[in-house]
């Protein structure tokens, strides 16, 4: 077993107050029972990271105090053990989930542990931990040189995929969620609103899960991207009706399952009006406004099935597979990266799609 020589402080980016990031030096955390420690080597900025850093979760008490430590999409090795883990060795390369249930409650029980009945009872407020976690938005997160995970939340890379890409598996593991929640129909119709990362990894798993035709509706360089990714079709909002394109390119039935990964408010009433009779949409995306207009007689009517998907709980190593064997093209996805230091002009670059900007990431 490798041996790592562990500092006792070490570099991360907090965030002091809305709009304010420092990098700082903070003590290397020590892993307790069913714990390790793991050396950060690649953090992947998420959709949810600005909005976070300007204060569009204030409703959520995201961050819970100052200063925090975000990142929630990641991978690094485990350099130490905490007591009692048997799981996992020194030296291992591992990518992590943002989730870890307390075990406990109903849900946790039943494989839901994403929407744990515990979350945010984790002792932050001095009350009695639950053992809920959120790393990156409720519990310390990977924007640092080093941090604690608890061993349920960690999953080991396949050789063949490298730190940068495994990083994703947040990503993708949010897109698989929602795609196996609608479930996929072989041979049939997908469509996927919204060619971002999640969206661009809901296309390739649809493929990858049997689809015979995925249609990708979106615009500008990353409808390319969809195109260039395998995309069976593409449809430019700016240019045509995506309802009536899709309804025209199935015979007026509509496709089998649509995936809202977009985020923008008129998207799941075209997702209801395009699905065919029966069948399901899946809501992979957050929203600027909560309240989304739907077409309620049509869903009763044509007894469509509307999904909610939070996370990626027991997906992890699917997607991971999936990038392994090259069904989600990971390499293609990351277009930038940058140093823990550079962490503000990465933001920037990927909140304001700079420079054809995907996803990029901050190796510490």
């Amino acid at each position: 077993m490798p041996e790592f020589e562990i500092p006792k402080t070490m570099k991360a980016m907090t965030l002091k107050a809305y709009d304010r990031l420092e990098l700082a030096t903070l003590p290397v955390p020590e892993p307790g029972p069913g714990e390790v420690l793991c050396r950060i080597k690649s953090v992947a900025i998420c959709g949810s990271d600005p909005k976070m850093i300007h204060g569009g979760y204030a409703f959520a008490n995201w961050p819970p105090y100052y200063p925090f430590v975000m990142g929630h999409e990641w991978s690094g090795q485990v350099v130490k053990l905490g007591p009692g883990v048997e799981e996992f060795r020194v030296g291992d390369r591992v990518a992590g989930e943002a989730h870890h249930g307390c075990g406990k409650c109903d849900n946790c029980k039943k494989g839901h542990y994403t929407v744990c009945l515990n979350y945010g009872r984790d002792g932050h407020d001095g009350k009695l931990d639950y053992g809920h976690r959120h790393y990156g938005f409720y519990w310390q997160g990977a924007n640092a040189e080093y941090n604690v995970y608890k061993v349920a939340s960690l999953h080991r890379i396949p050789d063949n995929v490298s730190y940068d890409v495994a990083a994703m598996c947040d990503t993708a593991g949010v897109a698989m969620h929602g795609v196996e929640l609608a479930g996929v129909t072989p041979g049939g119709t997908s469509v996927v609103i919204g060619p971002g990362p999640i969206g661009l990894c809901a296309m390739m798993e649809c493929k990858a899960l049997g689809s015979g035709r995925v249609i990708v509706v979106g615009r500008g360089a990353k409808l390319e991207k969809a195109r260039e990714l395998g995309a069976d079709v593409c449809i430019d909002f700016e240019k045509e009706d995506p309802v009536q394109k899709v309804l025209e390119l199935t015979g007026g039935i509509g496709a089998d399952e649509v995936m809202e990964c977009s985020g923008s408010s008129n998207s799941p009433m075209q997702a209801c009006q395009m699905v065919r009779k029966t069948g399901a949409v899946a809501i992979i995306a957050t929203y600027h406004q909560s309240e989304c207009l739907l077409p309620m007689n049509l869903i009763n009517f044509n007894e469509l099935r509307i999904v909610g998907s939070k996370a990626n709980p027991n997906v992890s190593d699917k997607v991971l597979h999936f990038f392994s064997t090259g069904a989600i093209q990971g390499e293609k996805l990351v277009t930038h990266r940058f140093p823990l230091e550079e962490y503000e002009k990465a933001v920037d670059v990927f909140e304001h799609k700079k420079d054809g900007s995907i996803k990029v990431v901050i190796n510490p």
